[in-house]
């Protein structure tokens, strides 16, 4: 008997600096959507103004990290009340809000604080945040999420999606028929096959959510890179999860990507 399991994903809301409109959009989308799983791919927080080593216009913005982890817990909380009671939550970190607690690099936050900022251990927030299942920012399987013919995870790479979709895939692998959903560059990519050359195809396949934060324009510190193809959106799709992975062929899965600009 063949078993489907179906998933939404979203990235990058960068609070307190949240796209409501989008986030409104996708509650909508979200309304009488039978869905088992639910993906938010990181950088759920900003924390551009409190543990980035790049200053940016965040910096003159009167919040601290606490109101950030408050704001990102009810962006949260109003996206589990639109999902059903038994759709399981994924919240996997992205690059900033591992910024919060790493134990190396260049970062604001003293050493001997950083776990005190972990979100799960706040008495206000941890409610909220540990009703979903957490994934670390890791450049490794560790930070992949598998769901039977789906790999997701935040993205580590601001430069090819194709190249770093296939690199995850062989982290992960190397399983034929996969499909890599990913955030991180805040560049909506709907599922695309990988290739090796533009006649030779790969038995991969990657798709980018976008972003969710920012109405207002990009953040100084991204000014370095071209914002024209960012966008918001919301993967939706099916994956068959009753086989071992090692047995998934063409069709295992079906996926669309969604625009809520």
């Amino acid at each position: 008997m063949v078993t489907w399991s179906k998933f939404g994903a979203i990235s990058c809301t960068h609070c307190p600096f949240q796209n409501e409109r989008a986030i409104g959009k996708l509650l909508n989308e979200l309304k009488g959507r039978r869905l088992d799983h639910f993906f938010h791919l990181g950088d759920v927080i900003d924390a551009g103004g409190t543990a980035s080593a790049h200053k940016n216009k965040s910096d003159a913005v009167e919040h601290s990290l606490y109101d950030e982890y408050m704001i990102a817990a009810d962006m949260l909380r109003r996206i589990r009340e639109a999902l059903p009671k038994d759709c399981k939550l994924h919240l996997l970190d992205g690059n900033h809000d591992d910024n919060v607690q790493r134990k190396e690099g260049n970062r604001r936050i003293p050493k001997d604080l950083r776990t005190l900022c972990n979100p799960r251990k706040m008495a206000v927030v941890c409610e909220e945040y540990n009703q979903w299942e957490h994934t670390p920012y890791r450049f490794e399987k560790s930070g992949v999420v598998i769901l039977g013919a789906v790999c997701f995870c935040h993205g580590w790479s601001t430069a090819s999606e194709e190249l770093e979709a296939i690199e995850i895939a062989n982290i992960c692998g190397a399983v034929p028929h996969r499909l890599i959903v990913k955030g991180h560059t805040h560049r909506p990519v709907p599922p695309t096959q990988c290739k090796r050359t533009a006649k030779v195809k790969l038995p991969w396949h990657y798709c980018n959510v976008g972003h969710m934060a920012f109405p207002d324009g990009a953040p100084d510190y991204a000014q370095r890179f071209s914002t024209d193809s960012w966008g918001a959106a919301v993967c939706f799709g099916e994956t068959i999860v009753s086989q071992r992975s090692s047995r998934l062929g063409k069709g295992s899965w079906r996926a669309q990507l969604i625009s809520l600009d």
